[in-house]
């Protein structure tokens, strides 16, 4: 477990943190890492109790069957309304037994907004460990700083303990707007996102505290809601047969395969649509078209002797409503598929016009059309090798479409090289190694390839 400390004995504060290192001649071994305050950002030491100025004792209240003494505050400050509780049992002082050490069982906080007219923060902690014994001195042998950004890492404590720290939030929220050209319509929308941004901020740390073998950090969507993200995953299911045909391979070995994989490296797949630009998948859900799309230009390169073509996503949302496809309100590969055996192809971006990310008006018959197709396969599902050896694109359970491009193996670890569509600035310039492990995602799940 890690743990955190923060001293204030000499100059601007220093800010402890004891956690496993790993190096390669140690592994998990116990260091102290240090951080030093700056005169604009001076450490003082953060308790794991919040202040109780100004609470009030409410009486006694049972929690997790242990009767507890219960204090409350209510705050006020601007258009927020916080209400504090602190619930405490009493153990006796291992120095002395006949004193009484207050100890924490829990604290909660609730926030009111009446700006937004709703609750926007609410949390507790759960003191399921107190120890009230000294702290041995041998805690605080030092190693290097391994860096400034001590908020999250090094006190993680900051913004739960009455009184709440902030900087960092208003920081963070500060570059985010700048970095990713954000621009709210009012100071309502402002507050609102922020507080959004808040919540992904500590979601994003909390995971990567975990050591889940990858790390999170901010991108342009940290400001979106979940409903917000769902909306982007515009994959439909409706559970019929695809008409697809049967994947033709059987009894592929792992051993008669290339132990990695990138189709970006002979020129087959287009560069990810760039956020700056405004042609990125944006707010519509339309994942399906991005997925269909890069499947179909791979397949053409191969067609085509070596030449990469960027076709039209927007065709597909604009012209495929009646295979079944809803535009930005999700859609199928398959559906597409079936159009475009209807029309004769698809045409290029060139030719029909760039992505909007919003529905269309179908102009397809005014434009020609390419990448004519003759059917689909339905790779074998859940089938490691046969996605290897196929390598085509992405059932109640999927809401989203993507584009396998490649694979590989890092540290004996498989994975999946998948295109998104969220633009450069989401994941790895538009990319992600997908853990290939218990089909992660449902990478395995339904992926199709065109035939040409």
């Amino acid at each position: 477990m890690v743990k955190t400390y923060q001293l204030a004995g000499s100059g601007y504060g220093t800010s402890l943190k004891i956690a496993p290192v790993t190096t390669e001649t140690e592994e998990n071994a116990i260091t102290c890492l240090q951080v030093n305050g700056t005169v604009e950002n001076k450490i003082l030491p953060q308790s794991i109790l919040p202040s109780l100025v100004g609470f009030e004792c409410a009486g006694d209240e049972t929690i997790d069957g242990v009767l507890t003494e219960k204090w409350i505050l209510t705050q006020t400050i601007g258009q927020k309304v916080n209400k504090y509780t602190m619930w405490i049992i009493y153990k006796s002082d291992p120095n002395n037994p006949d004193i009484k050490v207050a100890v924490p069982k829990r604290y909660e906080m609730r926030g009111f907004n009446s700006l937004l007219g709703s609750h926007y923060d609410h949390y507790y902690l759960e003191y399921d460990f107190y120890d009230i014994n000294e702290i041995p001195k041998t805690t605080f042998e030092i190693e290097p700083s391994p860096g400034d950004k001590h908020i999250y890492t090094f006190n993680p404590m900051a913004e739960f303990i009455r009184p709440e720290e902030t900087r960092h939030v208003d920081f963070e929220f500060k570059k985010f707007i700048h970095k990713h050209r954000k621009q709210y319509g009012n100071e309502k929308e402002h507050t609102v996102r922020k507080e959004i941004f808040r919540q992904n901020i500590r979601f994003i740390h909390a995971v990567n505290r975990q050591n889940r073998g990858y790390s999170l950090t901010v991108n342009h969507l940290a400001d979106k809601t979940d409903l917000e993200l769902k909306a982007l995953r515009g994959k439909k299911y409706t559970g019929e047969y695809n008409g697809g045909q049967p994947f033709p391979y059987k009894n592929i070995h792992r051993d008669n395969l290339p132990q990695q994989f990138d189709w970006r490296i002979f020129g087959a797949v287009t560069p990810v649509k760039s956020k700056l630009l405004r042609n990125n998948q944006s707010v519509c859900g339309s994942c399906w078209s991005f997925g269909t799309v890069g499947a179909i230009e791979g397949a053409f390169f191969i067609k085509n002797g070596g030449s990469l073509v960027r076709l039209s996503q927007q065709a597909l949302i604009d012209c495929s409503w009646g295979y079944g496809n809803n535009g930005c309100d999700g859609g199928e590969d398959f559906r597409a598929y079936k159009w475009m055996l209807k029309h004769g192809g698809i045409p290029t971006e060139e030719e029909y016009g760039p992505y909007l990310g919003q529905d269309g008006y179908c102009h397809e018959e005014k434009v020609p059309k390419v990448a004519k197709i003759t059917g689909w396969v339905n790779v074998t599902a859940n089938d490691e090798n046969a996605l290897r050896f196929a390598l085509g694109n992405k059932e109640d359970q999927l809401d989203h479409a993507v584009l396998a491009v490649g694979y590989g193996s890092i540290n004996g670890k498989d994975y999946w090289l998948i295109k998104n569509s969220w633009s450069n600035y989401w994941g790895n310039d538009g990319y992600v190694l997908m853990a290939a492990k218990d089909n992660n995602c449902g990478v395995m799940t339904t992926p199709t390839y065109v035939t040409m």
